[in-house]
Protein backbone atom coordinates (compact mmCIF):
# COMPACT_ATOMS: atom_id res chain seq x y z
CA UNK A 1 0.00 0.00 0.00
CA UNK A 2 1.21 3.44 -0.97
CA UNK A 3 2.71 5.73 1.48
CA UNK A 4 0.70 9.24 2.52
CA UNK A 5 1.97 12.39 3.23
CA UNK A 6 0.93 15.78 4.75
CA UNK A 7 1.73 18.58 2.34
CA UNK A 8 1.02 22.20 2.22
CA UNK A 9 0.22 23.49 -1.01
CA UNK A 10 0.73 27.26 -1.33
CA UNK A 11 -0.27 29.37 -4.54
CA UNK A 12 -0.10 32.79 -5.24
CA UNK A 13 -2.57 33.64 -8.38
CA UNK A 14 -1.83 35.53 -11.19
CA UNK A 15 -4.87 37.96 -9.61
CA UNK A 16 -4.82 37.75 -6.03
CA UNK A 17 -3.78 40.03 -3.18
CA UNK A 18 -2.46 37.36 -0.95
CA UNK A 19 -1.44 33.50 -0.20
CA UNK A 20 -3.90 30.37 -0.86
CA UNK A 21 -2.25 27.81 1.46
CA UNK A 22 -4.00 24.13 1.40
CA UNK A 23 -3.28 21.43 3.72
CA UNK A 24 -3.60 17.79 2.30
CA UNK A 25 -3.11 14.21 3.11
CA UNK A 26 -2.22 12.22 -0.10
CA UNK A 27 -0.44 9.42 -1.07
CA UNK A 28 0.40 11.62 -4.71
CA UNK A 29 -1.50 9.61 -6.98
CA UNK A 30 -4.90 8.52 -6.03
CA UNK A 31 -6.07 9.79 -3.09
CA UNK A 32 -6.27 13.13 -1.10
CA UNK A 33 -8.22 14.36 1.48
CA UNK A 34 -8.23 18.29 2.88
CA UNK A 35 -7.03 19.24 6.06
CA UNK A 36 -6.54 22.67 6.02
CA UNK A 37 -7.79 25.86 3.94
CA UNK A 38 -6.72 29.27 4.52
CA UNK A 39 -6.45 32.33 2.99
CA UNK A 40 -3.31 35.36 4.06
CA UNK A 41 -3.60 38.85 2.39
CA UNK A 42 -0.57 40.56 1.66
CA UNK A 43 0.47 42.91 4.03
CA UNK A 44 2.86 46.23 3.50
CA UNK A 45 1.52 46.41 0.33
CA UNK A 46 3.17 43.77 -1.50
CA UNK A 47 1.54 42.68 -3.67
CA UNK A 48 1.02 46.99 -5.20
CA UNK A 49 4.86 45.58 -5.43
CA UNK A 50 4.46 42.79 -7.54
CA UNK A 51 2.14 44.31 -9.44
CA UNK A 52 4.67 47.55 -10.20
CA UNK A 53 7.57 45.08 -10.66
CA UNK A 54 5.69 42.70 -13.09
CA UNK A 55 4.55 46.02 -14.92
CA UNK A 56 8.51 46.47 -15.73
CA UNK A 57 9.31 43.41 -16.98
CA UNK A 58 8.25 42.90 -20.69
CA UNK A 59 11.34 40.77 -21.94
CA UNK A 60 13.88 38.22 -20.72
CA UNK A 61 16.30 40.97 -21.02
CA UNK A 62 14.06 42.86 -18.04
CA UNK A 63 14.90 39.86 -16.28
CA UNK A 64 18.86 40.26 -15.81
CA UNK A 65 17.56 44.61 -15.61
CA UNK A 66 15.70 44.57 -12.96
CA UNK A 67 17.68 41.84 -11.27
CA UNK A 68 17.99 43.66 -8.02
CA UNK A 69 15.06 44.64 -7.61
CA UNK A 70 13.54 40.96 -8.31
CA UNK A 71 15.91 39.45 -5.53
CA UNK A 72 15.07 41.77 -2.60
CA UNK A 73 10.89 41.55 -3.92
CA UNK A 74 11.64 37.34 -4.07
CA UNK A 75 12.84 37.77 -0.50
CA UNK A 76 10.35 39.74 1.10
CA UNK A 77 7.81 37.46 -0.71
CA UNK A 78 9.76 34.25 0.75
CA UNK A 79 9.51 35.93 4.25
CA UNK A 80 6.15 36.47 3.99
CA UNK A 81 5.34 32.77 2.76
CA UNK A 82 7.23 31.64 5.80
CA UNK A 83 5.20 33.58 8.27
CA UNK A 84 2.40 31.65 6.61
CA UNK A 85 3.52 28.26 7.04
CA UNK A 86 4.42 28.89 10.70
CA UNK A 87 0.33 30.02 11.11
CA UNK A 88 -0.29 26.76 9.72
CA UNK A 89 2.34 24.87 11.96
CA UNK A 90 1.44 26.41 15.38
CA UNK A 91 -2.61 25.92 14.27
CA UNK A 92 -2.40 21.97 13.72
CA UNK A 93 -0.71 19.00 15.76
CA UNK A 94 -0.01 17.43 12.22
CA UNK A 95 3.70 17.12 11.38
CA UNK A 96 3.83 19.09 7.99
CA UNK A 97 5.74 16.53 5.62
CA UNK A 98 6.55 19.01 2.21
CA UNK A 99 5.49 22.73 1.42
CA UNK A 100 4.85 23.02 -1.74
CA UNK A 101 6.05 26.88 -3.36
CA UNK A 102 5.00 27.95 -6.43
CA UNK A 103 6.06 31.68 -5.93
CA UNK A 104 5.34 34.28 -7.91
CA UNK A 105 5.12 34.42 -11.79
CA UNK A 106 6.81 37.46 -13.12
CA UNK A 107 7.53 35.94 -16.48
CA UNK A 108 6.57 33.65 -18.74
CA UNK A 109 7.09 33.27 -22.42
CA UNK A 110 7.70 29.51 -23.39
CA UNK A 111 9.12 30.60 -26.63
CA UNK A 112 12.26 31.55 -24.67
CA UNK A 113 12.26 28.72 -22.95
CA UNK A 114 11.66 30.61 -19.90
CA UNK A 115 9.35 30.80 -16.92
CA UNK A 116 10.21 32.56 -14.00
CA UNK A 117 8.51 32.97 -10.56
CA UNK A 118 9.94 34.49 -7.55
CA UNK A 119 10.27 32.83 -4.71
CA UNK A 120 13.26 31.32 -2.83
CA UNK A 121 12.78 27.36 -1.73
CA UNK A 122 15.93 27.44 0.37
CA UNK A 123 15.45 30.44 2.25
CA UNK A 124 11.73 29.10 2.86
CA UNK A 125 13.44 25.71 4.31
CA UNK A 126 15.61 27.58 6.57
CA UNK A 127 13.19 29.61 7.89
CA UNK A 128 10.35 27.02 8.63
CA UNK A 129 12.61 24.03 9.54
CA UNK A 130 10.43 22.11 6.59
CA UNK A 131 11.58 20.20 3.51
CA UNK A 132 10.20 22.56 0.30
CA UNK A 133 9.47 21.70 -3.33
CA UNK A 134 9.45 24.83 -5.89
CA UNK A 135 10.81 25.97 -9.16
CA UNK A 136 8.52 23.06 -10.67
CA UNK A 137 7.86 24.59 -13.88
CA UNK A 138 11.89 24.90 -15.08
CA UNK A 139 12.41 20.44 -15.79
CA UNK A 140 8.77 20.15 -17.65
CA UNK A 141 10.51 23.63 -20.48
CA UNK A 142 14.18 21.54 -20.40
CA UNK A 143 11.34 18.54 -21.84
CA UNK A 144 10.32 20.50 -24.75
CA UNK A 145 6.95 21.72 -23.05
CA UNK A 146 5.87 25.14 -22.00
CA UNK A 147 5.82 24.70 -17.93
CA UNK A 148 2.56 25.32 -17.99
CA UNK A 149 -0.73 24.11 -17.34
CA UNK A 150 0.40 22.11 -14.47
CA UNK A 151 -2.98 21.50 -12.42
CA UNK A 152 -4.13 18.48 -14.56
CA UNK A 153 -2.88 15.46 -13.06
CA UNK A 154 -4.62 17.10 -9.79
CA UNK A 155 -7.71 17.52 -11.47
CA UNK A 156 -7.82 14.23 -12.80
CA UNK A 157 -7.29 13.13 -8.29
CA UNK A 158 -9.85 15.67 -7.42
CA UNK A 159 -12.59 14.42 -10.12
CA UNK A 160 -11.72 10.29 -9.07
CA UNK A 161 -11.38 11.29 -5.18
CA UNK A 162 -15.17 13.17 -5.25
CA UNK A 163 -16.64 10.41 -7.50
CA UNK A 164 -17.65 13.12 -10.24
CA UNK A 165 -18.94 11.31 -13.53
CA UNK A 166 -17.44 12.05 -16.61
CA UNK A 167 -16.67 13.13 -19.02
CA UNK A 168 -15.87 16.22 -17.31
CA UNK A 169 -14.43 19.87 -17.74
CA UNK A 170 -12.79 21.55 -14.89
CA UNK A 171 -12.15 25.38 -15.98
CA UNK A 172 -10.31 27.34 -13.94
CA UNK A 173 -10.46 30.66 -14.30
CA UNK A 174 -7.56 32.75 -12.42
CA UNK A 175 -6.16 35.30 -13.89
CA UNK A 176 -5.69 33.14 -16.89
CA UNK A 177 -7.78 30.46 -17.93
CA UNK A 178 -7.19 27.37 -18.15
CA UNK A 179 -9.07 23.85 -18.86
CA UNK A 180 -8.21 20.19 -18.44
CA UNK A 181 -10.98 17.59 -19.91
CA UNK A 182 -11.05 14.16 -18.29
CA UNK A 183 -12.79 11.63 -20.28
CA UNK A 184 -11.79 8.76 -18.59
CA UNK A 185 -8.88 7.76 -15.46
CA UNK A 186 -6.13 7.01 -17.94
CA UNK A 187 -2.98 9.08 -16.68
CA UNK A 188 -1.78 10.22 -20.27
CA UNK A 189 -5.73 11.02 -21.49
CA UNK A 190 -5.61 14.44 -20.06
CA UNK A 191 -5.88 17.21 -22.25
CA UNK A 192 -5.56 20.79 -20.74
CA UNK A 193 -4.40 24.17 -21.86
CA UNK A 194 -4.63 27.62 -21.04
CA UNK A 195 -7.84 29.52 -22.88
CA UNK A 196 -6.64 32.87 -22.78
CA UNK A 197 -7.20 35.69 -20.30
CA UNK A 198 -9.02 34.82 -17.07
CA UNK A 199 -9.63 37.85 -14.97
CA UNK A 200 -6.24 39.86 -15.50
CA UNK A 201 -7.68 41.87 -18.02
CA UNK A 202 -10.83 42.75 -16.00
CA UNK A 203 -8.89 43.33 -12.91
CA UNK A 204 -6.07 45.63 -14.85
CA UNK A 205 -8.97 47.93 -15.88
CA UNK A 206 -10.47 48.05 -11.85
CA UNK A 207 -7.13 49.20 -10.92
CA UNK A 208 -5.90 51.56 -13.61
CA UNK A 209 -9.04 53.34 -12.65
CA UNK A 210 -8.73 52.95 -8.90
CA UNK A 211 -11.90 51.05 -7.89
CA UNK A 212 -10.64 48.13 -6.07
CA UNK A 213 -8.62 45.17 -7.66
CA UNK A 214 -11.51 43.25 -9.41
CA UNK A 215 -14.92 43.55 -10.22
CA UNK A 216 -17.24 41.88 -7.76
CA UNK A 217 -19.80 39.60 -8.87
CA UNK A 218 -19.55 40.96 -12.78
CA UNK A 219 -21.44 44.24 -10.83
CA UNK A 220 -19.29 46.85 -12.81
CA UNK A 221 -19.57 44.83 -16.45
CA UNK A 222 -23.53 44.60 -15.53
CA UNK A 223 -23.68 48.27 -15.43
CA UNK A 224 -21.84 49.13 -18.69
CA UNK A 225 -22.57 48.30 -22.49
CA UNK A 226 -19.54 46.73 -24.98
CA UNK A 227 -18.24 48.58 -27.55
CA UNK A 228 -18.84 46.36 -30.62
CA UNK A 229 -16.19 48.26 -32.80
CA UNK A 230 -13.18 47.63 -29.81
CA UNK A 231 -14.24 44.05 -29.07
CA UNK A 232 -14.10 42.98 -32.79
CA UNK A 233 -10.73 44.46 -32.90
CA UNK A 234 -9.26 42.60 -30.07
CA UNK A 235 -11.21 39.34 -31.10
CA UNK A 236 -9.33 39.87 -34.60
CA UNK A 237 -5.71 40.70 -32.79
CA UNK A 238 -6.74 37.34 -30.17
CA UNK A 239 -7.45 34.76 -33.53
CA UNK A 240 -4.60 36.14 -35.71
CA UNK A 241 -1.83 36.02 -33.21
CA UNK A 242 1.39 34.65 -34.76
CA UNK A 243 1.85 31.69 -32.08
CA UNK A 244 -1.76 29.40 -32.44
CA UNK A 245 -0.62 26.80 -31.12
CA UNK A 246 0.74 27.97 -27.84
CA UNK A 247 -0.35 25.91 -24.28
CA UNK A 248 0.07 28.29 -22.11
CA UNK A 249 -0.11 32.24 -21.76
CA UNK A 250 1.30 34.44 -19.50
CA UNK A 251 -1.14 37.82 -18.06
CA UNK A 252 1.82 40.07 -20.33
CA UNK A 253 0.05 38.55 -23.82
CA UNK A 254 -2.94 40.63 -23.02
CA UNK A 255 -3.15 43.88 -21.98
CA UNK A 256 -6.36 47.13 -22.09
CA UNK A 257 -4.37 49.63 -23.94
CA UNK A 258 -6.98 48.86 -27.10
CA UNK A 259 -9.86 50.75 -24.77
CA UNK A 260 -10.31 54.18 -25.61
CA UNK A 261 -12.81 56.93 -24.90
CA UNK A 262 -14.81 54.68 -23.14
CA UNK A 263 -16.56 54.95 -20.05
CA UNK A 264 -15.31 53.02 -16.68
CA UNK A 265 -18.43 50.58 -16.64
CA UNK A 266 -18.44 50.39 -20.62
CA UNK A 267 -14.87 48.96 -20.48
CA UNK A 268 -15.22 46.43 -17.81
CA UNK A 269 -18.75 44.77 -19.92
CA UNK A 270 -16.19 45.22 -23.41
CA UNK A 271 -13.06 43.18 -21.48
CA UNK A 272 -15.73 40.85 -19.78
CA UNK A 273 -17.25 40.04 -22.67
CA UNK A 274 -13.75 39.75 -24.55
CA UNK A 275 -12.87 37.02 -22.07
CA UNK A 276 -16.34 35.48 -22.11
CA UNK A 277 -16.17 35.22 -25.86
CA UNK A 278 -12.37 34.20 -25.88
CA UNK A 279 -12.94 31.33 -22.89
CA UNK A 280 -15.76 29.73 -24.45
CA UNK A 281 -15.02 29.67 -27.86
CA UNK A 282 -11.84 27.94 -26.83
CA UNK A 283 -13.40 25.61 -24.39
CA UNK A 284 -16.18 24.59 -27.10
CA UNK A 285 -13.34 24.07 -30.13
CA UNK A 286 -11.28 21.65 -27.54
CA UNK A 287 -14.28 19.26 -27.14
CA UNK A 288 -14.78 16.07 -29.46
CA UNK A 289 -18.55 15.99 -30.72
CA UNK A 290 -18.83 13.33 -28.82
CA UNK A 291 -18.42 14.88 -25.10
CA UNK A 292 -19.87 18.10 -26.71
CA UNK A 293 -23.52 16.30 -25.59
CA UNK A 294 -22.91 15.14 -22.23
CA UNK A 295 -20.08 17.04 -20.69
CA UNK A 296 -20.08 18.79 -17.10
CA UNK A 297 -18.09 22.01 -16.77
CA UNK A 298 -17.10 22.80 -12.98
CA UNK A 299 -15.61 26.14 -12.28
CA UNK A 300 -12.56 26.82 -10.01
CA UNK A 301 -10.70 29.82 -9.51
CA UNK A 302 -12.04 33.61 -8.68
CA UNK A 303 -13.96 33.92 -12.11
CA UNK A 304 -16.17 31.28 -11.26
CA UNK A 305 -17.60 34.26 -9.20
CA UNK A 306 -17.99 37.17 -11.50
CA UNK A 307 -21.62 36.48 -13.11
CA UNK A 308 -21.12 38.49 -16.06
CA UNK A 309 -18.60 36.58 -17.18
CA UNK A 310 -19.77 33.33 -16.29
CA UNK A 311 -22.77 34.74 -18.21
CA UNK A 312 -21.13 35.43 -21.52
CA UNK A 313 -18.86 32.38 -21.30
CA UNK A 314 -22.65 30.19 -21.38
CA UNK A 315 -23.69 32.07 -24.23
CA UNK A 316 -20.70 30.70 -26.38
CA UNK A 317 -20.98 27.33 -25.82
CA UNK A 318 -23.78 24.75 -26.10
CA UNK A 319 -26.87 24.72 -24.12
CA UNK A 320 -26.11 20.65 -23.87
CA UNK A 321 -23.10 21.44 -21.89
CA UNK A 322 -24.23 22.44 -18.04
CA UNK A 323 -21.61 24.88 -16.56
CA UNK A 324 -21.44 24.82 -12.90
CA UNK A 325 -19.29 26.19 -9.69
CA UNK A 326 -16.75 22.88 -8.54
CA UNK A 327 -18.16 24.09 -5.20
CA UNK A 328 -21.35 22.19 -6.07
CA UNK A 329 -19.91 18.99 -6.05
CA UNK A 330 -18.22 19.68 -2.70
CA UNK A 331 -15.31 21.12 -3.43
CA UNK A 332 -14.04 24.60 -2.86
CA UNK A 333 -13.61 26.52 -5.54
CA UNK A 334 -10.76 28.99 -4.21
CA UNK A 335 -7.99 26.60 -3.33
CA UNK A 336 -8.14 24.23 -6.53
CA UNK A 337 -4.70 25.50 -7.38
CA UNK A 338 -3.06 25.59 -3.76
CA UNK A 339 -4.54 21.84 -3.40
CA UNK A 340 -2.66 21.33 -6.51
CA UNK A 341 0.66 22.71 -5.67
CA UNK A 342 0.73 20.26 -2.29
CA UNK A 343 -0.30 17.15 -4.21
CA UNK A 344 2.26 18.06 -6.42
CA UNK A 345 5.02 18.43 -4.27
CA UNK A 346 4.23 15.09 -2.99
CA UNK A 347 4.57 13.66 -6.75
CA UNK A 348 7.57 15.82 -7.32
CA UNK A 349 9.49 13.96 -4.39
CA UNK A 350 8.68 10.51 -5.51
CA UNK A 351 9.72 11.41 -8.84
CA UNK A 352 6.15 10.98 -10.35
CA UNK A 353 5.35 12.79 -13.74
CA UNK A 354 3.29 16.08 -13.12
CA UNK A 355 3.16 17.24 -16.81
CA UNK A 356 2.67 14.97 -20.14
CA UNK A 357 2.45 15.80 -23.84
CA UNK A 358 -1.19 16.52 -24.18
CA UNK A 359 -1.20 19.22 -21.12
CA UNK A 360 2.04 20.98 -21.29
CA UNK A 361 3.82 19.56 -25.02
CA UNK A 362 6.42 18.19 -22.94
CA UNK A 363 7.96 15.19 -25.45
CA UNK A 364 7.53 12.73 -22.88
CA UNK A 365 5.61 12.80 -18.88
CA UNK A 366 8.04 14.66 -16.88
CA UNK A 367 8.63 14.92 -13.13
CA UNK A 368 8.71 18.30 -11.86
CA UNK A 369 9.84 20.52 -8.92
CA UNK A 370 13.22 20.91 -7.23
CA UNK A 371 12.75 19.31 -3.36
CA UNK A 372 14.94 21.32 -0.99
CA UNK A 373 15.69 20.61 2.65
CA UNK A 374 17.80 24.02 3.80
CA UNK A 375 18.09 22.64 8.02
Amino acid sequence: MSKNYYSLGLMRGTSGDGVDASLINSDGDSNYKVEINKYFEYENNLSQKIHSLKDKINTVTDLETYSTELKALEKELTIFHSKVVMDIVKNTKIKIDFVGFHGQTIFHDPSKKTSKQIGDGKLLSQLTQKTVVYNFRQKDIQNGGEGAPLAPIFHKALVKQNKIELPVCILNIGGISNVTIIEDYEQNNLKSRDLGPGNCLIDAWVRKNKKGNFDKDGAYAAMGKTNDLMLNQALDNFDNRPDKNRLSFDTKDFDINFLRGVSFEDGAATLTELSGTIIGGGLFSMLSEKIKKSCKVLVSGGGRKNKSLIQNIKSRISKNLLIVPIDDFGVDGDYVESQAFAFLAIRSFLELPISFPDTTGCKSPTTGGEVVKNF
